[in-house]
């Protein structure tokens, strides 16, 4: 959360003292008064000395107008309060930016696994010079595919899966019902990985082109895939 200061406050003190200090205010030409003037200027400088003032201007903070208010001194506390909100912005502009995760930036592999029973592994590798991110889930098609397969529910981790510089991410597609339950069976030749953008359904950039196995990949009607997670086995578990 950014912070915002009272900034008309402020000004409206440097405006006074500038009045006091350059003789331009308007003068009384009856009775003196340097009070409200001296108060004014107490209100903004406090006693450079380290004494806290009296009354209602006072920089112990007991008045309105205190230094330890929304007004701080402009002596060092200041110079040390400014210095300490730059070092804060400036440890905020260094994080590095992220990214969406897409052909473009990463490689992609895809590879059958013995166990669990028909199933493979897609592995996601960060190539690029920039962390990025890998939302949601694989949107797969095998050679022209007219339907997506649908993500497995249980799989969504709790938080998007964020990848450094040559770190990888995974996700398991299972490819066909063990008990033979599944219809429309075929073999694919050719698989297209797309990339979810930061809302769902949305163009994530690129897709991959990850090689298949000489002899293709079996699957049937009940091909599904997991959201991208960060641990194989745990893409490997549904």
């Amino acid at each position: 959360m950014r912070k915002y200061h009272a900034l008309p406050v402020t000004l409206l003190a440097a405006l006074a003292l500038t009045a006091c200090q350059d003789g331009t205010g308007t003068k009384d030409e009856g009775a003196a008064r340097p009070e409200p003037a001296s108060a004014a200027v107490t209100a903004t400088h406090p006693a450079e000395d380290g004494s806290s003032g009296k009354g209602t201007s006072g920089s112990t903070g007991t008045g309105t107008s205190g230094a330890t208010g929304t007004q701080p001194a402009e002596g060092d506390k200041s110079a040390k309060g400014d210095k300490a909100a730059q070092g804060d912005k400036s440890a905020n502009g260094t994080t590095a930016p992220r990214v969406s995760c897409n052909g473009s930036n990463t490689t992609v592999t895809a590879q059958p696994v013995r166990r669990p029973l028909n199933h493979m592994l897609l592995t996601v590798k960060n190539t690029g010079s920039t962390m990025c991110d890998l939302t949601y889930y694989p949107v797969l098609r095998f050679d022209e595919m007219q339907w997506v397969p649908r993500p497995i529910k249980d799989s969504k981790p709790q938080a998007v899966t964020t990848l450094a510089p040559g770190e990888s991410g995974y996700a398991g597609v299972s490819l066909s019902a063990a008990d033979g339950s599944g219809e429309w069976g075929t073999t694919g030749h050719r698989l297209t990985v797309g990339f979810q953008g930061r809302t769902p359904d949305s163009d994530g950039g690129p897709s991959a082109l990850p090689a298949l196995p000489a002899k293709g990949v079996y699957y049937d009607s009940t091909l599904t895939v997991t959201y991208w997670l960060r641990d194989m086995d745990d893409a490997l578990t549904y």
